[in-house]
């Protein structure tokens, strides 16, 4: 274990160098390391790497802000306290994602979204943390707003952060206000893929858990698209249709008598036979969401009062592969 610290040492002394082949061909070690060795995670954060890293992230040189983004981001699954407490780190990581349709690496920028999320994916404190950080939420967003020129795996891993940064329910009005609900919708209608419209409806049932949801969708047709969702003959899959379960609910929690009878007008049209299927059909928490929604729909009063959403108990991702 010795020999690997002093590499590990080594390698770090190098990311100083003045020769860029030199800080390279040190990142590529430390990625591949990172990757193959998870022992040497804590070594790497000990070893001072992390604030070189995150300054490596605002390089011009590609293929330095790959692997320095890629190293963060396998760090990143078991060294979280030394990334989110090292000064920088965040706004490094938003420039690079900021910066996706222009200067960035689009391999730094998926990797910089795969982060946000595995440093999301099991503490609580570092959401209202990473929340406000805006230009991060902004940038996610845009990623998706610009989902014809984002690969789909970034599109994938910019869903999954803000899935994470919609568990902490203050941070959802700050999406909604930088455009979330708009964006997602569009991704919903106009990508298909289903792997895709998945993930969009499981933040879009995030998002729909704050007041200032409502009229964004309104605005956006969202009832009307959750509706068609839920629609049998559409074909979504289960978890799509309880994502969209989920979110109507929450839109009826958040916006009382008034919403509840806006959506009891849009499921009446084939969207009931898709909330009965996710009772008889979803998992338990969809079950017990699709029970309520219908005694609402139904004009049941003894549905629950909650005010949490089917997916806030937790992240239905795993953690993302090592890069």
């Amino acid at each position: 274990m010795e020999v690997k610290r002093r590499a590990v040492r080594t390698l770090v002394s190098k990311l100083s160098s003045v020769s860029e082949r030199t800080r390279i061909d040190a990142l590529c070690e430390l990625r591949l390391m990172s990757k193959q060795e998870p022992e040497t995670r804590p070594m790497i954060a000990e070893s001072g790497a992390i604030p070189y890293l995150a300054e490596t992230l605002y390089s011009s040189s590609h293929p330095s802000q790959e692997n320095a983004a890629a190293t963060l981001l396998n760090l990143s699954i078991t060294e979280k306290e030394p990334i989110m407490s090292t000064r920088g780190v965040l706004d490094a990581i938003a420039h690079v994602i900021s910066n996706h349709n222009s200067s960035s690496s689009p391999a730094a920028v998926q990797s910089s979204a795969a982060a946000i999320h595995s440093l999301l994916s099991s503490v609580d404190d570092y959401r209202p943390v990473v929340g406000s950080k805006r230009e991060i939420v902004y940038a996610l967003v845009d990623i998706l707003r610009c989902h014809v020129s984002s690969p789909p795996r970034t599109i994938k891993d910019a869903l999954k952060a803000l899935f994470a940064i919609a568990l902490h329910p203050l941070n959802r009005a700050t999406m909604v206000n930088f455009g979330a609900v708009p964006a997602l919708f569009s991704l919903v209608v106009k990508d298909g893929r289903v792997g895709i419209v998945e993930d969009a409806t499981a933040v879009i049932a995030q998002v729909a858990g704050c007041e200032e949801s409502v009229e964004a969708f309104r605005k956006g047709s969202g009832f009307g698209v959750l509706a068609d969702l839920l629609d049998l003959a559409t074909g979504s899959s289960l978890r799509t249709k309880e994502n969209a379960v989920s979110a109507l609910l929450n839109l009826v929690r958040c916006g009382g008598d008034r919403v509840a009878g806006e959506v009891r007008d849009v499921v009446a049209f084939g969207a009931l036979d898709g909330i009965a299927d996710v009772e008889d059909h979803g998992s338990g928490k969809g079950k017990i969401k699709a029970t309520e929604l219908l005694k609402v729909m139904l004009g049941d009063d003894r549905g629950s009062n909650g005010n949490e959403s089917m997916l806030s108990r937790g992240s239905s991702y795993d953690f993302p592969d090592s890069e």
